[in-house]
């Protein structure tokens, strides 16, 4: 397994590729150049990357974590120059006021600014604008901006990374990057190892409007068992700690409805012999990430949901730490060689 500071750099290296929702070409690019020594790889026609090993075993477990990122996209021009946009997923309008701008043509990245009425012209404070009322500036005329930017351009907001005191890593989309870091991990560790699965290890496009790489993946894969592995909250100075999990503390294992009782109590098991750090998160309803439709894919799939605490979710200064991802990759390959152990003895 690689070392902390192996993984930090894994995880800055990740967020700093673009994969906006519905263009995620960036992202799947250099998650298939790192996996490809370890598995074979190929995208699919809605963008997934899925990565493979032991291709033809009897069973069949997908892992789940998405490559996509909130953003906005272009959907007009204006005379002048400025480019209106809309969001896509569900970008924290805190951000929008006077924020830094990539918008990412087919010529190259152009850098930009959100534009902000001066509160010394402000009549009074508003409630906070919608994205489809935010204007990115340029700096080019209206001639000139129409031939670098075409309506669907994709825009992400500008943050440098950093590593804060305590050696967590702050980045934009590490939602879900930090789970496909854990991912990688993984699929490094089980990588030659004669297992009686087929893994295949999905990187998924488009959760953040609706998981329909998920779906799609589901469908093609037809797993029997699945982990998907998303972000949740962590604790911070404003939000109850009893609704959220801990940074430093592990994965948190999901307990919903959806989720398969038998599979998340193997992942309780398994962490408890291996000693691994494990902290948990109740849901009454749908867990809001790609397992809810892998779970219903079908006639239904085992399904179970890994979760790594994070701060300041949906900004650009999302933050993890990487001890947390090492943990994940750890109880994901303890849980994948439980459950191999378990299929050989039964002879599936």
């Amino acid at each position: 397994m690689r070392t902390i500071e192996e993984i930090r750099q894994l995880l800055l290296e990740l967020s700093a590729c673009t994969g906006v929702s519905g263009d995620e070409g960036g992202i799947a690019k250099k998650i298939g150049e790192l996996l490809r020594p370890a598995a074979d790889c190929r995208r699919t026609p809605l963008g997934n990357v899925i990565a493979v090993q032991n291709a033809g075993a009897p069973k069949k477990l997908m892992t789940a974590a998405h490559m996509d990122e909130v953003g906005f996209l272009v959907t007009h021009i204006e005379e002048d120059g400025f480019l209106r946009v809309n969001q896509v997923g569900g970008v924290d309008r805190k951000l929008y006021a006077s924020s830094c701008v990539t918008v990412h043509t087919a010529s190259g990245p152009l850098s930009g600014v959100i534009s902000s009425v001066p509160p010394h012209l402000r009549k009074e404070e508003k409630e906070l604008p919608a994205s489809d009322e935010v204007a990115v500036d340029l700096g080019l005329s209206g001639e000139r901006a129409r031939e670098l930017v075409c309506p669907g351009d994709r825009v992400t907001i500008d943050c440098e990374p950093a590593v804060l005191l305590d050696g967590s890593v702050s980045a934009k989309a590490l939602d879900d990057r930090a789970c496909c870091a854990a991912v990688i991990l993984a699929a490094e560790e089980l990588a030659g190892k004669n297992l009686p699965l087929e893994l295949s290890y999905v990187f998924t496009t488009m959760e953040e409007v609706g998981s329909q790489g998920a779906v799609t993946a589901a469908g093609e894969i037809a797993p029997d068992y699945a982990v998907a592995l998303d972000v949740s909250f962590a604790v911070t100075p404003d939000v109850p700690a009893r609704n959220c999990g801990k940074m430093g503390g592990g994965v948190m294992l999901g307990i919903a409805p959806i989720l398969d009782n038998g599979e998340t109590d193997r992942v309780r098991r398994v962490a408890k012999e291996q000693e691994l750090p494990l902290q948990f998160e109740v849901m009454g309803g749908s867990t809001g990430t790609d397992a809810d439709c892998i779970a219903a894919s079908g006639s239904g799939v085992r399904t179970v949901l890994f979760s790594i605490p994070q701060k300041y979710m949906h900004t650009p200064v999302e933050t993890v730490a990487p001890e947390d991802v090492k943990a994940t990759a750890e109880l994901l390959c303890a849980y994948i060689t439980d459950l191999a152990k378990d299929l050989a003895k039964e002879g599936n």
